[in-house]
């Protein structure tokens, strides 16, 4: 079974790889993942208020102003950080050294703004292609759906104009329409969409009175989900899409293949289990595909998306309806 398939252009052996996450934070990991069969390394994001908070400081610097400023006491300590621009190139281009397969870094951001410059010194760093981590929480109430998708298009386009890299957009799960969205980002320059980004949940400390964010690994529960917007959206746009969160088995890769994905990113399951699982998933993949009588990736991908299964009603409301109606209470119900 030839497992290879083309990603955002990119040849991959197969469709899996480690998404971004601190695995890729040292090189003894990268190495580890790279011999545990990694399709691809995704370096974790480099965010916007990082290249913020740098450029603050360096305008303090010029200016003479030693004492911090009221903007930046709105940006997260610098400690909470895993390494500032600057680190984040240098490692970049160690990495890029240090392994065979594509290198992918990541930018995290939702503003138009100077720090698309970053994009260009990943893509001279030697960044294969670039992920754009588009997660935010819309908190003002006189700006619509429609205000936040046309400023996060905008920072699509202004990324597309500062590089000539591939480029996927990691999509949150709050979009109202996601597949007219993922049409929308084809036309201002993407090359690919990855669903979607698992945003830390706040929880609320009854006793100290705090909101606290507690890290939460991805389950298989989480699939489904991705799995109805693969299946929907893979038909109807050109762009590679990729599968991130839920996957922990070869047999769930095997669905975010057959929902549409050319990629399958894996975190949580890798951070629980090690690199070498990495390798089991590749080996199971062959196994289960094989087993089903597939001969290549081209035959997998999309063959159950929503234009090719028996029954697209499964994707839609009929079968939400379906569900409901055949739902019924138990005898011992309350017992």
């Amino acid at each position: 079974m030839d497992l290879s398939l083309n990603y955002l252009g990119l040849r991959l052996a197969h469709p899996l790889m480690p998404g971004a996450s601190p695995m890729a934070d040292d090189l003894d990991s990268v190495r580890r993942l790279e011999d545990a069969g990694a399709a691809a390394i995704v370096l974790r994001s480099l965010f916007e208020e990082q290249i913020v908070r740098d450029q603050l400081g360096a305008a303090r610097h010029a200016w003479g102003q030693g004492e911090q400023s009221e903007a930046t006491s709105f940006l997260p300590d610098s400690d909470v950080f895993a390494r500032g621009p600057d680190e984040y190139l240098e490692h970049l281009q160690r990495v890029r050294a240090a392994v065979a397969v594509p290198v992918i870094a990541s930018l995290n951001g939702s503003t138009r703004g100077g720090w698309t410059r970053h994009a260009r010194l990943m893509q001279q760093a030697g960044a294969a292609a670039l992920e754009l981590n588009l997660f935010e929480v819309p908190t003002d109430p006189d700006e619509d759906a429609a205000a936040v998708e046309r400023r996060l298009l905008d920072v699509v386009r202004e990324v597309r104009a500062a590089v000539d890299l591939p480029l996927a957009v990691k999509l949150a799960r709050g979009f109202t329409a996601p597949a007219n969205f993922v049409r929308q980002l084809e036309g201002a320059g993407a090359n690919g969409a990855i669903l979607f980004n698992r945003g830390y949940e706040p929880d609320l400390d009854l006793e100290s009175l705090e909101v606290r964010r507690q890290p939460r690994p991805s389950t298989p529960a989480d699939l489904p989900q991705r799995l109805r917007w693969l299946a929907i959206i893979s038909p109807v746009t050109r762009l590679s899409l990729a599968c991130s969160g839920g996957v922990h088995e070869a047999r769930d890769a095997v669905k975010a293949l057959m929902a549409g994905a050319r990629a399958v990113q894996v975190v949580s399951v890798l951070l629980q289990r090690g690199p070498r699982h990495l390798t089991r998933l590749r080996e199971e993949l062959e196994i289960c595909l094989d087993t089903l009588g597939y001969e290549s990736m081209e035959q997998v991908v999309g063959c159950l998306n929503l234009l090719r299964c028996p029954d697209p009603r499964n994707y839609e409301r009929a079968n939400y309806v379906a569900q409901l109606h055949a739902w019924h209470v138990t005898e011992d119900w309350g017992k």
